[in-house]
């Protein structure tokens, strides 16, 4: 096929968003905004590239993402950087850069991207919301934080989904955990898939939570990093489930669940959705990262946080039949067939006042402006034709239901508008 008679498309792995689906989108990013901010979280925004460096210290390069997934480019200035594939790196490089006061309490909302087999809910080019909280080492800070995430799913409607914690231990605890589980799999490496067999060594902690079959089996008595906790460590996941206990957050412990970037330590947490499929459920999950700040150049600063995919929690809500959102319509639609000057300026009008209202163009006959008018969803109608424009006045019409249509002078349609929009129901056919 020639250039000129290909058909543009989005490239494999991405998809566009058109309205009115990306009024749910608005409708999503609003509440989850509402959401954390009454918790105190304000919004960040960090570049979609950075230095390659941010995520190969920060996520490691021995994990898939970095290894396998990652977008890497050099620019023309011959550096070397990568189009982000998760949210909390960069966040945590902003607070090394800017160090701003402590507790730093942010949320975001962006496109991340990993170069990945496109599947139902993933995208080479996705979405993720998220929160990240650096400063304190509080435990509590931890149940804010996965306590946050539950009550935000639950805000959708959603409800068949699990919450699954455990706790990854720190520099104290985790070499000897490791040496234990690295001990345990060696003896049963034949039994491993041919990825985790050959990686044991170097990141024994994949084979836990590797989905094939053979590793599952593998790894079904292996042990557990909450039972092998510095007693620092065991009292701090200890009081995690005690607050998720209090604030009557249900989880169920996990010794599988280890997350997949090195600077996870201590709480880490998934949330997956039992109406999708099993192998991609996750909605969401975070965990604490006190060694992160220290990787990116800054000093020693705990933190903790989450991202979800919002292409896989639309997906959940569809599964579930809950958080339908209606596309935003319009108070009034003018209808103009006098030269289409009344209703260039009426509308300008109506929104300077702080309505809502549409028109048809291209001076269109008053059937077709009509069927503009149904489809738009508005509640009223305003006519001008040549008997109007001769006059001085708008006739407005309810566009549903019963009702009278009145004859208004054009200086007071603004204010007949208000009026009618105020004792309209809630329900257009109650009328």
């Amino acid at each position: 096929m020639s250039d000129k008679t290909l058909v543009a498309r989005a490239p494999s792995g991405t998809h566009d968003v058109l309205w009115p689906e990306s009024t749910r989108w608005e409708s999503l990013l609003a509440l989850f905004a509402v959401h954390v901010e009454r918790a105190g979280y304000g919004l960040a925004h960090t570049p979609i590239f950075e230095d390659v460096k941010v995520f190969r210290r920060g996520i490691g390069e021995g994990s898939d993402v970095v290894g396998k997934e990652m977008y890497e480019f050099e620019d023309r200035g011959g550096r070397t950087l990568a189009l982000r594939p998760e949210g909390t790196a960069p966040m945590v490089r902003a607070f090394v850069q800017h160090r701003p006061p402590l507790p730093w309490k942010a949320w975001y909302a962006t496109p991340a991207f990993r170069y990945e087999r496109p599947q139902a809910g993933r995208y080479r080019q996705h979405h993720q919301l998220g929160v990240e909280a650096l400063g304190p080492s509080d435990a509590d800070l931890d149940v804010e934080v996965v306590a946050l995430a539950d009550t935000f799913f639950r805000s959708l409607g959603l409800a068949a989904f699990t919450l699954r914690i455990n706790s990854m231990g720190d520099d104290s605890c985790r070499p000897a955990y490791l040496e234990l589980l690295t001990a345990y799999l060696a003896e049963r490496r034949d039994q491993l898939c041919d990825e985790h067999r050959d990686r044991l060594e170097a990141n024994p902690l994949r084979a836990l939570d590797c989905k094939r079959d053979a590793c599952r089996a593998a790894t079904d008595g292996a042990p557990g990093f909450a039972e092998h906790l510095c007693d620092e460590c065991d009292a701090h996941f200890a009081r995690v489930r005690q607050g998720l206990d209090a604030q009557q957050v249900p989880y169920v412990l996990d010794h599988r669940l280890v997350r997949g970037f090195d600077y996870y330590t201590r709480t880490t947490f998934e949330f997956a959705s039992a109406a999708l499929e099993s192998a991609q459920n996750g909605i969401g999950g975070g965990g604490r990262y006190d060694g992160l700040v220290e990787m990116l150049g800054g000093p020693p600063t705990p933190g903790i946080g989450f991202g979800m995919g919002i292409e896989r929690i639309l997906l959940a809500c569809d599964a579930e039949g809950v958080f339908a959102v209606d596309p935003a319509r319009p108070d009034a639609f003018v209808v103009d067939t006098a030269g289409g000057d009344h209703a260039r300026d009426l509308t300008a009008a109506l929104r300077a006042a702080g309505m809502s209202a549409d028109r048809a163009y291209d001076d269109r006959s008053m059937k077709a402006q009509f069927k503009a008018a149904d489809k738009s969803g508005a509640a009223w109608v305003l006519i001008v034709g040549p008997d109007e424009a001769a006059s001085g006045t708008v006739s407005l019409r309810p566009l549903r239901g019963t009702g009278d249509q009145s004859t208004v002078p054009v200086a007071e349609v603004v204010d007949a508008v208000r009026a009618a929009i105020r004792d309209t129901p809630a329900d257009p056919s109650a009328l």
